[in-house]
């Protein structure tokens, strides 16, 4: 029975969940990340050794300013509270994002944690932040082409495999298997390329209520699908 090497995460559903009880959305983000520890926990127990996890887009600056501060304070007391967790279970994180961009407290500490975690391989947990599988595309274009002006780089020997050691998950392998949460169908520029063959799982679970089950059976029924990559049985 073959598991998922690299599973990624779309957390959808904290705004939904938030309403239907009268809370604030950012009262729903604060329980999603309860449910990150549960997932991480339900990763290792489930052997898998690479976790991906949607946790800003690009597109989310657009969002209310107040949102948008809350989710990195949010972000900033995960990172805070959470690294001993890390460092304990020999966790690495990883982030994929132009994280530059976000604010500069943030970014400090997401680089610390990292320092500090890099070398484990227990489990690599990749934050995406700051994110766009478009915005990464044209990011890897830009450097193909520099690379190509200053002829470290032969554009006639270009093919896909070296074309994705220009993109931010040039050190993961591609994702096997995909859950978005919510149930919700779409991929919302979450790793458009390296999505090419990953099987993809829905849940109808809002992001909070997604606990360690839900995680298995997800699980569960990848075990069960054919993956044949073009080919045929």
């Amino acid at each position: 029975m073959e598991i998922p090497k690299h599973v990624a995460i779309i957390m959808d559903g904290n705004g939904r969940w938030a309403k239907e009880r009268n809370l604030t959305r950012l009262a729903g983000h604060n329980e999603g990340i309860k449910t990150v520890k549960k997932v991480i926990e339900a990763a290792i127990k489930n052997k898998i050794p690479y976790l991906t996890l949607y946790a800003f887009s690009s597109e989310n600056w657009n969002r209310p300013k107040e949102e948008v501060n809350g989710l990195m304070s949010l972000l900033n007391n995960f990172l805070e509270k959470e690294l001993q967790l890390l460092i304990e279970n020999k966790i690495q994180l990883k982030t994929i994002g132009r994280i530059q961009e976000l604010p500069k407290a943030t970014y400090q500490r997401i680089e610390d944690a990292k320092e500090k975690t890099a070398g484990f391989n227990q489990l690599t947990l990749t934050i995406a932040l700051n994110y766009s599988s478009q915005n990464e595309i044209v990011d890897a274009v830009k450097d193909i082409v520099k690379d190509a002006k200053e002829n470290t780089l032969s554009i006639e020997e270009l093919d896909y495999p070296k074309l994705a050691t220009y993109l931010d998950t040039k050190d993961l392998p591609d994702p096997d298997l995909i859950i978005r949460t919510s149930g919700e169908y779409r991929l919302s520029n979450f790793l458009l390329l390296q999505s090419a063959y990953a099987e993809i799982y829905t849940s109808p679970i809002y992001w909070p209520d997604f606990n360690q089950s839900h995680f298995t059976k997800a699980i569960n029924q990848f075990t069960q699908r054919e993956r044949r990559f073009g080919n045929i049985s």
